[in-house]
């Protein structure tokens, strides 16, 4: 049986070996890890269609959760919007569990195994995250890259957020952004005959007939086993898989571990569609969006050797601006202010329903959206990178007299349902409710962005109905179910 203490007694051991100087912050931030991690499992349990779950109901000031073995599960009272660790014990049947996998274990539930492991490594990544972050004021970031690397708990709301399975603490310091390191891409040398490519690719990374396929270290130590002797300095984002490169450009490679959900590799498909996805996006943009342009791509006809060169999105900041990713917004100190977050919906809003009328549903999560503010602070225009994700219709499209030319089949749907959970759940309680913090400050921003946006079906569904979220918990309970599971959350506008 697994017990969570395992996963943070080896981190704390590696790093007493790495860095002393660390073991002694790392212990102090593992309480406020557990909590955080909790916060996020217990927005699961109490909102998620766990089917041994058999009924949920106020219970005092708490939530009651009865299981459908008779055992009943006890908690506060759920803000499914919060950021903040609120919730630092959970009581099973009167015993109090204030370690998420600890509670998992107990539970006893399918699949809860691997689970409670994950959850384990999410609160030790987290703690050495937290306890490697610079003491005291930062002041303002320079360089985009730097906005990325001080999101340091990662996504908001899954109870996976700092999982990294097969990452020891070295590895995890050496290529984890928030520990700021330069991280050397191998160059990899492949037959530009075996290789497909679209777009440019550099000539400085061709040999000859031979293209230069930039690796992570990581992916070359573990997956391809082979060194990389040539070495390109990079600084990691946040999806730890992309680096920003000298000079600007990023580079997504390929990194075949599972982060948070999933493994993230890069297809074929992936790469033959990485410019025409670029080119349609970019036509229907408008003056209060910028898409990055996918500059190059290849692969060599496997997902363990691949790689996707980018603009970055500073190349959309004019003179005094500054482009922040959404999930960096709360560590500038902007979204306090109400009128502020409430202005950044509606421009979000807009945005994202103007493209959702004509066809095109973004996956508009606190990482592939960003924002660019004046000198002033202000919410101007937004940034969106990474298009493998997004969902088209050619139906709506062609109510508009437009067409999705040669677009990946598995991106094209007609279904309204699906369209709405891709834009909905990723920016409203994504990138929206990540930044407000809670359900009372996301209601007060959405009250005032609502009120002059066109009146379309998508704006009744997204005012009138509950919201819908991807079911991250469950996903990781039912290994075998492919594809995104979903629930719905309280729409705070009703």
């Amino acid at each position: 049986m697994y017990r969570s203490p395992t996963a943070e007694a080896e981190v704390a051991a590696e790093l007493a070996a790495l860095r002393p100087d660390l073991a002694a912050r790392y212990a102090a931030e593992l309480p406020g890890a557990r909590a955080a991690v909790l916060t996020r499992l217990w927005r699961a349990l109490t909102h998620e269609p766990l089917p041994w779950i058999e009924r949920r109901e106020a219970s005092g000031e708490g939530r009651l959760l009865r299981l459908r073995d008779g055992r009943r599960l006890h908690g506060p009272e759920p803000d499914p919007f919060a950021t903040a660790g609120y919730v630092t014990e959970v009581g099973l049947d009167g015993t109090g569990y204030g370690d998420p996998a600890r509670l998992v274990t107990a539970l006893r539930v399918p699949h809860g195994t691997d689970l409670a492991r994950e959850l384990g490594h999410s609160v030790a990544s987290l703690a050495l995250s937290r306890a490697g972050q610079p003491a005291g004021p930062q002041g303002h970031p320079a360089r985009d890259w730097e906005w990325e690397q001080r999101v340091v708990d990662g996504h908001p709301y899954h109870p996976g957020c700092r999982s990294r399975p097969g990452f020891s603490v070295a590895e995890q310091l050496a290529y984890a952004p928030e520990h700021r390191p330069v991280v050397g891409l191998g160059l990899v040398p492949v037959p530009g005959e075996a290789c497909v490519v679209t777009g440019r690719w550099p000539a400085g990374w061709r040999d000859g007939e031979r293209l230069l396929v930039p690796v992570h270290p990581w992916q070359a130590a573990h997956v391809l086993k082979r060194p990389c002797e040539e070495r390109l300095p990079g600084r990691p984002l946040m999806s730890l898989r992309t680096l920003a490169l000298p000079g600007g450009p990023h580079v997504k490679t390929a990194l075949s571990a599972r982060l948070t959900s999933s493994v993230r590799d890069i297809s074929v498909g992936s790469v033959t569609a990485a410019t025409v996805l670029s080119d349609f996006a970019g036509e229907l943009a408008d003056d209060r969006l910028h898409v990055t342009r996918t500059l190059g791509a290849v692969t060599d006809g496997s997902p363990d050797l691949a790689a996707v060169l980018r603009e970055s999105p500073q190349v959309y900041a004019a003179a005094g601006e500054r482009v922040v990713p959404v999930a960096a917004l709360p560590l500038t100190g902007l979204p306090r202010d109400p009128d502020w977050l409430a202005a950044f919906a509606h421009l979000a809003l807009s945005v994202g329903l103007r493209l959702l009328e004509l066809g095109v549903a973004l996956e508009a999560h606190g990482q592939n959206l960003l924002v660019v503010l004046s000198a002033a602070g202000l919410p101007l225009r937004l940034v969106y990178r990474d298009l493998a994700d997004i969902r088209v219709s050619p139906a709506r499209l062609a109510r508009y007299g437009l067409w999705p030319r040669e677009l990946p089949e598995r991106i094209l749907t007609d279904d309204v349902t699906a369209l709405r959970r891709k834009l909905f759940g990723s920016l409203v309680c994504g990138a929206l409710a990540g930044t407000a913090g809670s359900a009372a400050a996301l209601r007060g921003a959405l009250e005032t962005a609502v009120r002059d946006l066109p009146d379309t079906p998508d704006r009744v569904a997204l005012t009138e109905r509950p919201l819908p979220v991807k079911a991250l918990t469950l996903m990781r309970l039912s290994p075998g179910t492919p594809g995104d599971q979903w629930t719905e959350l309280p729409n705070p506008l009703m």
